[in-house]
């Protein structure tokens, strides 16, 4: 399960895209995570998904 707090779910996310999955849609499909929640999430903090660097920035 992924963090709550807006910070340390980028954290965790970004960690999880750059070592694991080759995008958000994979992650969350292998993680059963809800891909709306994450990135409504994250754009509380003005972070969004970059597909070409497969990161949240």
């Amino acid at each position: 399960m992924l963090p709550k707090d807006p910070a340390m779910l980028l954290s965790a996310v970004n960690l999880k895209l750059r070592d694991y999955y080759g995008s958000v849609e994979e992650m969350c499909d292998d993680m059963d995570e809800d891909l709306s929640r994450i990135t409504q999430t994250l754009a509380q903090i003005d972070y969004y998904y970059d597909r070409e660097k497969n990161q949240f920035v």
